[in-house]
């Protein structure tokens, strides 16, 4: 009998194809080890209790509030028959339909779908709207479910660049109208959508807007409404798609649209078919955090206060902060190994951030990706700020490429060492 006890193996793989694995699955596994890129860079240290974590999308800090979590285990101990089954079938309930109607009213839209998750969501979504005849344009930044989405349909897929509207417009005249997906706030890069000028291409060549706004419910706005809304945008803006596992800290996802659409998108969107229905502890999780989320403003002053203060001291010291307008602040190494080098560089110094690399990223514009949120203290983002000054040289931040593309400014480049 095998021994249980012995440790995993961790040596290179058998170079031989091995019982489910096929030649072109065995060459890109191979590779992996010829790049040193195995484990993936993503996979870094285990963090230890005095480690500064900004790798998480709780932007409110509402994780750990007892008032959710008491709120989820009293729904929990009263259920006594919770659907085991596909989401379609739940769309009857009544506390999932009354969390459908709040959302809806609060944010100004017609209707409301609950689905299992924001990737649902989206891919979904887009599987709805689309066909192989309707082109789909996609910021080259917004998120893999959208990209997913118009894949799964057959649609001609046309790129934007990052937020140019003027790019969209020349693609929508050549093209056609079509889907345009953005996000509210990108989530690799930490860029607003420049949202007004998206709008009136859609509306100019008579393309539907599709806005994912995961990264900015309950973080944008009086109440956390988001940027739509914050705007005013609502009624131009068809379609709006958000995940619960950012400032809601949930697992599952909305889509804003049309009656007529949400109705014909809960009983033909795949993702909302074949996906088990969201519990109810889930919802009563979601209601009670929603009211906080409307109700605790203080939370997103906090956070754009931390989030504006560690990216003037990241900038200060040299690093990009082009980009980012937001509690997202990314750090661009470039390579893959490049990346590695400074991960291992920060969680040495006890700083965790969230790894991106391809398929999140282009292969030489990976980054760590660095979240605040309203529980870090100045006492915390000076830690960041200081360590990362430390590290500049051995991480090599001058010869990076994104270091070099920093926008034609004054640079006064500061550093905090004596």
């Amino acid at each position: 009998m095998p021994d249980k006890t012995a440790a995993p193996h961790r040596g290179r793989p058998s170079a031989s194809p091995r019982w489910g694995e096929i030649p072109s699955l065995t060459r890109r596994i191979d590779q992996l080890w010829v790049d040193h890129l195995y484990p993936p860079v993503v996979v870094g240290s285990t963090p230890g209790p005095d480690a500064l974590l900004l790798s998480s999308n709780d932007y409110l800090a509402l994780s750990h509030d007892r008032r959710i979590i008491d709120a989820q285990v009293q729904s929990l101990r009263g259920a006594d028959n919770e659907l085991f089954m596909s989401g379609v079938y739940a769309q009857y309930l009544d506390y999932q339909r009354a969390f459908e109607l709040d959302i809806g009213e609060q944010l100004g839209a017609e209707d409301v779908a609950l689905c299992q998750s924001g990737y649902a969501a989206n891919e979904g979504l887009i599987q709805v709207l689309a066909d192989a005849d309707t082109p789909v344009y996609i910021d080259m930044q917004a998120h893999a479910s959208l990209w997913q989405g118009a894949q799964n349909t057959g649609a001609p897929v046309y790129p934007v660049r990052h937020n140019n509207a003027q790019h969209l417009r020349t693609l929508t005249r050549k093209y056609g109208p079509g889907v345009v997906c953005v996000d509210a706030i990108y989530s690799t890069v930490g860029s607003i959508c420049n949202l007004g000028d998206i709008i009136d291409v859609c509306e100019d060549s008579g393309s539907i807007l599709v806005v994912d706004e995961s990264h900015s419910i309950g973080v944008v706005g009086e109440f956390g409404e988001g940027l739509v809304s914050s705007l005013g945008l609502e009624d131009r803006v068809p379609y709006r798609t958000f995940s619960l596992s950012k400032a809601l800290v949930g697992r599952a996802g909305i889509v804003m649209g049309p009656k007529r659409v949400m109705e014909f998108f809960r009983g033909d969107s795949r993702p909302a078919i074949f996906s088990s229905a969201v519990m109810g502890w889930e919802i009563a999780r979601f209601t009670k955090t929603w009211d906080i989320v409307r109700d605790e403003n203080w939370r997103r002053k906090v956070l754009w206060d931390n989030a504006r203060y560690l990216s003037d001291g990241l900038d200060a010291l040299g690093y990009n902060m082009d980009l980012t307008e937001t509690p997202i602040i990314p750090i661009e190494a470039g390579s893959e190994n490049a990346t590695k080098l400074l991960r291992d560089t920060l969680e040495r110094a006890g700083i965790f951030g969230a790894v991106f690399s391809g398929p999140a990223t282009p292969a030489n514009r990976c980054i760590v990706r660095f979240c605040v949120n309203a529980a870090h203290t100045k006492e915390d983002l000076d830690r960041v700020i200081e360590v990362c000054d430390q590290v500049r040289d051995d991480v090599g931040m001058a010869n990076w490429a994104s270091t070099r593309r920093r926008k034609g400014r004054a640079q006064n480049v500061v550093s905090l060492k004596p």
